[in-house]
């Protein structure tokens, strides 16, 4: 069941929430929170039953595995609980690709029946491991079974994240959602799904006709032009925006519908000027566990090791930010998938924060520009990045490394640069300036308009141009009780529903 599906839409959510608000009216509120484990764990037995049992395994196991590590404080439980989750994720998610890189570098054929990855495993799998990481280091205070398990099981979250933090969640769950649940959050998280329907079903499900023919055409080792290869790239990038930034925004819509909040996962990642405000910005939360639980940890034990045996400065570099960068992104690229282009992809932007590192470092400016339009010079800083950027999400991408080589081959112009004959796949060959057209004013959307958070929280009445290629912060428009957003919304919502037919699983279902 999807969130953007006629069942989800017309049955599930408004069953849920009519029975979640008049429980939290009568006297019997202190149930509330069982009733939302209830229609979480039929939310994901729907998907697949038989996998409902893995996820209570999971659920049970890790809560167990925590008790013993606060009351025992071992190391030992916490490597064995950790090494336990990993297996169960290592089993589902890699084993074939274990099995398929053994074959291909060595004269062994194995086979095995290939391996259905339950739904939101990496999702669940490392939230729990950061329950079990804190447990042991005295941060967890929560003991309460039915706390953790609407925890991990919130179905707004479980599929595709947010990757929630149980301080942020758990304490949310002990007032029974009495002050939680009003008009205000309601009203906020109806308008915050309507925008990630629309930006869903209306704009990523219609990119998604300039990027796939251009990766198929890769997969199939069709050779293409420059241009083509270049909106395969560029389309496919805002693509995953809208569809990632979409689910992750009805899912915060639903959490305010029944008073929880959750936390923002996307802060206009294409407004960044480099590729370390990029990545503070894109999918946060993963970047959050990454940086809190593997980064600076082994970033501060190696520099301390450095400084203390006085290896020197570039040596203490290297250990400090260099390997801490390239080992987090690597896992950053495991996360996301099995297969040898998550790996490059992850490495690949390892190598991107380096040079930047590097530059920051230096403190060299290759142009001055002090005499440049500011606002000139800002678009071109997100300009490049974004390119930058979709460049590496290639290997995202793309099903294999020989599909990854045929599309850079495209974008570098190995395959030769000919105006005359510049779209030859896809819509584009027939509708180039209207693609054209549609992709431009999307990459100009994501530059400058407010995104989901600034409209919610600001309440906003006027849009100015100047102050968002600024960057500043008081741009005020009118939301709540206004008839002109209202109606706005009203059609999205329309437009929405009316394309509900045509719509994708979410990009992220994958992982």
């Amino acid at each position: 069941m999807y969130f953007n599906s006629f069942e989800f839409i017309f049955l599930f959510l408004p069953i849920a929430l009519l029975v979640f608000i008049i429980i939290n009216k009568s006297r019997f509120n202190h149930y509330n929170l069982y009733w939302l484990i209830t229609v979480s764990l039929f939310f994901y037995g729907w998907w697949n039953i038989k996998y409902l049992l893995l996820i209570l395994f999971s659920i049970f196991i890790n809560f167990i595995f925590g008790k013993l590590i606060r009351k025992l404080y071992s190391k030992i439980i916490l490597v064995i609980s950790i090494s336990a989750n990993l297996l169960i994720l290592g089993y589902y998610k890699y084993f074939n690709f274990f099995l398929d890189s053994l074959n291909s570098f060595s004269d062994y054929n194995f086979a095995i029946e290939s391996i259905i990855l339950p739904l939101g495993i990496s999702f669940f799998t490392f939230q729990q491991i950061t329950f079990l990481v804190d447990s042991y280091l005295g941060k967890v205070k929560e003991d309460k079974f039915s706390n953790y398990f609407l925890f991990v099981i919130f179905f707004p979250q479980l599929i595709a994240g947010p990757i929630v933090h149980h301080s942020e969640m758990m304490p949310q769950f002990k007032n029974n959602f009495k002050k939680n649940i009003n008009l205000d959050n309601l009203t906020a998280g109806i308008i915050t799904f309507i925008i990630g329907l629309f930006k869903k079903i209306v704009i990523a499900d219609n990119i998604a006709k300039y990027s796939d023919p251009i990766f198929f055409a890769a997969e199939s080792g069709i050779a293409l032009t420059f241009f083509d290869a270049w909106v395969g790239t560029l389309s496919f990038m805002l693509q995953l925006y809208f569809d990632f930034s979409g689910y992750t925004d009805m899912a915060l819509g639903i959490g305010l519908m029944f008073g929880i909040k959750l936390p923002n996962n996307f802060l206009s990642p294409f407004k960044a000027t480099n590729i370390s405000e990029f990545w503070r910005c894109w999918h946060i939360t993963l970047t959050r566990m990454i940086r809190n639980y593997i980064y600076t940890p082994l970033a501060l034990k190696l520099t301390r090791m450095s400084i203390e045996k006085n290896l020197g400065e570039k040596i203490t570099f290297f250990m400090g930010v260099i390997f801490p960068t390239l080992f987090a992104f690597f896992w950053v690229g495991v996360w996301h998938g099995a297969g040898w282009n998550f790996i490059y992809f992850g490495l690949l932007n390892g190598f991107y924060l380096i040079i930047y590192y590097l530059v920051q470092q230096s403190n060299i400016s290759l142009i001055r520009l002090e005499n440049f339009n500011i606002e000139l010079i800002r678009f071109l800083k997100m300009s490049f990045n974004f390119i930058l950027v979709s460049v590496s999400f290639i290997f995202f991408r793309a099903k294999d490394l020989a599909s990854t080589k045929e599309i850079f081959k495209g974008i570098t112009g190995l395959n030769g640069i000919n105006l005359g004959d510049a779209f030859k796949i896809g819509e584009f060959a027939t509708e180039p300036i209207f693609g054209l057209f549609f992709i431009i004013s999307l990459i100009l959307f994501v530059f400058y308009l407010p995104n989901t958070k600034s409209i919610i929280e600001k309440q906003i009445i006027n849009i100015d141009l100047k102050t968002f290629m600024t960057r500043q912060k008081n741009y005020q428009f009118k939301l709540y009780g206004s008839f002109k957003w209202g109606i706005i919304f009203g059609l999205m919502l329309m437009i929405s529903i009316s394309l509900i037919s045509n719509t994708n699983e979410f990009l992220y279902f994958e992982f």
